[in-house]
């Protein structure tokens, strides 16, 4: 049985919206690490920084989110599900991945560290701005190449799409102006049943925990 270790709301919702797309049997274990859990001797053998997403396959321990999805793709995917099947289209997706978690998420990630993530004596509020631009510039190059028709890789939903939908749902939640050309394309990923199968998983997961 699969095993994923999540925190609601995290990068982990990523890997279960994955895990629901490829119509996978798994046990969601919510962490509460605000409470310390990431912190615990059986978690960081997990991951040795004591985060999440995770995801235990039998003998196969796996951490970090892309890494996890393409995984999970690569050894259950069916026809091209989630990730083309032929090596250009595979580049592609692995392109726009790369781009979403280094140039389009980190910028938002060190607005969130410095404004409430971080302990406030590591918090350099002179940061944000910067990262509020950083965001912008990469948000102008994601349109250069993409204008919200269709999908992100291809002519099929895909990791790709997963991925950035989370990134850009979280600029909306930090007031980011999302352009209007992508509002449409939000809107069909998000009405996904799969989607809203893995955000109720990970809330009944923590749910469970927390009582």
């Amino acid at each position: 049985m699969i095993s994923v270790y999540t925190y609601a709301g995290s990068r982990s919702l990523r890997v279960v919206w994955a895990l629901e797309e490829l119509g996978l049997d798994y046990q969601c274990h919510a962490l509460r690490l605000d409470k310390g859990e990431g912190q615990t001797p059986e978690h960081l053998a997990r991951h040795p920084d004591g985060k999440v997403p995770v995801l235990v396959d039998g003998d196969v321990t796996v951490f970090e989110s892309g890494a996890i999805c393409r995984y999970l793709v690569a050894k259950y995917g069916k026809d091209g599900q989630l990730m083309p099947s032929d090596p250009e289209g595979q580049a592609q997706l692995d392109q726009w991945l790369f781009f979403v978690l280094t140039e389009l998420e980190q910028p938002l990630w060190t607005q969130a560290k410095h404004a409430f993530a971080l302990p406030d004596e590591q918090k350099v509020a002179s940061v944000i701005p910067t990262a509020a631009w950083e965001y912008k510039r990469a948000l102008g190059a994601l349109e250069r190449r993409f204008d919200g028709t269709g999908w992100l890789v291809g002519d099929a939903f895909s990791l790709a799409d997963i991925f950035l939908v989370q990134t850009l749902g979280w600029a909306e939640k930090a007031r980011h102006p999302v352009p209007e050309q992508f509002k449409d394309y939000l809107a069909r990923c998000t009405a996904r049943p799969a989607w809203a199968r893995a955000i109720a998983r990970e809330e009944e997961a923590a749910a469970e925990v927390a009582s």
